[in-house]
């Protein structure tokens, strides 16, 4: 009599069973991939088969959910891809779980002290994308104040006004009186990083150094109540003619741009920064029969500032938040593609390592080609079906019995032949 059929079932099914426990007991494990189980028959040139074998074990590497975490250090992948890691021991490891931690050096961490990888900065400060991957680290040092050297501004000034009539007046603090129709006030950084507030007093006239002039305004500056003098008369701020056209389009400055507007150090500041040199941009500013206003206004200087926390972009660049309201780039997580994920090697711990069968990874930016976007304050749960699971569980259980059952019969077939008398 042949046992090797129903025994070669029990093994294979026993090898199922133990997959699909495997499958179970990690249903709630983040980024996990479920296997199952492939079997062959068996032939040895015979027409009745010698039974069945497993012939492998895959793993599925379908999407499970992305939950939100609400924790901005836990990141998903929303398509294809994996993370890269460099493990404690050097080597290069693959995981679908992007639970992180920081550490007191700024190294992105997962539970296992492996460090997260991507694409570091250049020179200028800025992702270097399709570098050569590089464990990501996240610096803590201050961001150096930078002096304001442009600022855009987009105002309608009104064109109901008349020159000479209804003007205000203010004198500034080095003695001059200054008459307009409208000001507008804006704040700019020294090279200290000191905040510096400018304002801007706008006059409509009539005449520009005795000549006719038609829609035109004057702008004169103070810097923190400082007017800016005239270079030729130290008794007279100094102006600037803004022009318009008749259908209130700026036609002068040329550009819409003042350019080098300069505040010298030592005539209005204390502690000794630079000269403070600006471009004022008023492109976009026109010159209609409604109220004054102003619709826009920027500039590009900031003062020093501290790291307060990091955001992680859908991109992958993760940015550094500063006290001083700005952001900077500390790098950006790499995700790499397998032209065969079947083929990658379980390691333990969430990780996968590469083989020949998975081929060699390709490196890109989230994003792009096939690879998903980075989904930060989330998690990818596991891709386990329980209900399949179990339904399948019962399947290779009754399976494992059916074999039993064949050995049973087999055995009391042999006895009744022993017993043959």
């Amino acid at each position: 009599m042949s046992f090797s059929q129903a025994l070669s079932g029990l093994n294979s099914q026993a090898q199922k069973l133990g997959t699909i426990g495997n499958n179970i007991a990690n249903s709630q494990t983040v980024g996990f991939k479920g296997s199952n189980v492939q079997f062959s028959d068996v032939f040895a040139g015979s027409k009745v088969g010698l039974g069945t074998r497993v012939s492998s074990v895959l793993q599925n590497f379908n999407e499970g959910n992305v939950e939100s975490t609400n924790r901005n250090l836990d990141l998903a992948i929303a398509g294809d891809g994996f993370f890269r890691f460099q493990d404690p021991s050097g080597e290069v490891v693959y995981s679908r779980n992007g639970q992180l931690s920081m550490t007191s050096e700024g190294n992105l961490i997962n539970a296992q002290g492996a460090q997260i990888m991507g694409f570091g900065l250049n020179a200028a400060g800025q992702v270097q994308a399709g570098g050569q991957p590089v464990p990501l680290n996240v610096s803590a040092e201050e961001l150096d104040a930078s002096a304001t050297t442009r600022v855009s501004t987009t105002i309608n000034l009104d064109a109901r006004k008349v020159a000479g009539d209804d003007l205000s007046t203010v004198e500034s603090s080095n003695g001059v009186d200054i008459k307009y129709h409208y000001s507008n006030n804006f704040t700019v950084f020294d090279s200290l990083g000191n905040p510096r507030n400018i304002t801007v007093y706008y006059e409509k006239v009539d005449e520009v150094d005795g000549v006719a002039a038609q829609n035109t305004w004057l702008a004169r500056m103070t810097l923190d109540g400082q007017a800016l003098m005239d270079e030729d008369d130290d008794d007279v701020a100094r102006e600037f003619p803004v022009v318009f056209n008749a259908n209130g389009q700026l036609t002068q400055p040329v550009g819409g741009v003042f350019t080098d507007v300069t505040f010298d150090s030592g005539d209005f500041f204390a502690g000794e920064p630079e000269d403070l040199i600006f471009d004022l941009n008023l492109a976009g500013t026109t010159q209609f029969g409604n109220t004054s206003t102003v619709s826009s206004l920027n500039q590009d200087g900031y003062t020093s500032g501290t790291l307060v926390g990091i955001t992680i972009n859908d991109d992958g660049t993760i940015m550094r938040n500063y006290s001083n309201e700005q952001s900077r780039p500390a790098g950006q997580v790499a995700l790499v593609s397998f032209r065969n994920p079947e083929g990658l090697t379980p390691a333990g711990d969430n990780v996968w390592t590469a083989s020949a069968t998975s081929g060699q990874e390709l490196i890109g930016a989230p994003g792009t080609g096939l690879l998903g976007s980075v989904v930060s304050g989330a998690i990818e749960t596991s891709n386990v079906d329980m209900a399949r699971e179990l339904v399948d569980m019962i399947v290779a259980q009754r399976a494992y019995q059916a074999n039993s059952q064949t050995i049973k019969t087999q055995d009391e077939l042999l006895q009744t032949a022993i017993n043959l008398r």
